[in-house]
């Protein structure tokens, strides 16, 4: 009787591991496995050492009429800003006054995040229509309209990573504001006495909405 006991809890055991084994191995049918080329589709993103950015070149003239063409409408023709959308030229050293103007010159810490933006995402409506070049003439056009770069410049994988922006060293870590301290310090939980100051009104930077 205890033999038979001891066989089938061996038994048992056995069974318990073919049914894991097999569950390891088990095919739902759902999707597929990727390919090297449906990967790279995806896999566009740049650092800011410029690993990653795609083979092309684009002179910073070049940029002008496709600017002109793609971007003029919403942008303005000197980067500008028409009515609500965002301002691409100017700023500098406004970032620290009561009207900031976060431009791709005076704000954005690489010319390698706005390569992957513009790529990535615009023109608005029509995003990733533009070639690698077209992309590396935009972007190199928005660094001359900043005087980042002079109109004979030619933007391409190999010095993307090399462009002196003006606000790259704008960004601290560990991030200093409060709120966010637990990234950066102990957070206080309880019994906190943290000193607020406002520095800015909406009103002051006319964003609050008018009444009709």
């Amino acid at each position: 009787m205890l033999g038979s006991v001891k066989c089938a809890l061996s038994l048992a055991i056995l069974a318990m591991f073919i049914n894991v084994s097999l569950a390891g191995e088990r095919k739902f049918n759902l999707g597929q496995l990727a390919s090297k080329k449906e990967i790279a589709g995806w896999d566009i993103d740049i650092r800011p050492d410029g690993k990653g950015a795609p083979v092309g070149h684009g002179k910073a003239i070049d940029g002008e009429e496709i600017y002109i063409e793609l971007c003029a409408s919403c942008h303005g023709d000197f980067g500008e800003g028409m009515d609500r959308w965002p301002v691409l030229v100017g700023g500098e050293s406004s970032l620290n006054t009561y009207d900031p103007q976060k431009t791709t010159g005076s704000y954005w810490p690489y010319a390698s995040t706005i390569y992957d933006y513009v790529y990535r995402a615009m023109p608005f409506g029509a995003a990733q229509s533009l070639s690698h070049d077209e992309t590396y003439k935009v972007v190199a056009y928005l660094l001359y309209m900043n005087e980042i770069v002079d109109e004979e410049f030619i933007l391409s994988e190999k010095n993307i990573g090399k462009i002196n922006m003006p606000n790259k060293n704008g960004f601290l870590l560990p991030d200093p504001r409060p709120d966010v301290a637990g990234f950066s310090s102990k957070t206080c939980m309880s019994n906190c006495d943290v000193p607020t100051k406002i520095i800015g009104k909406a009103r002051d930077i006319d964003v609050t909405p008018e009444k009709n």
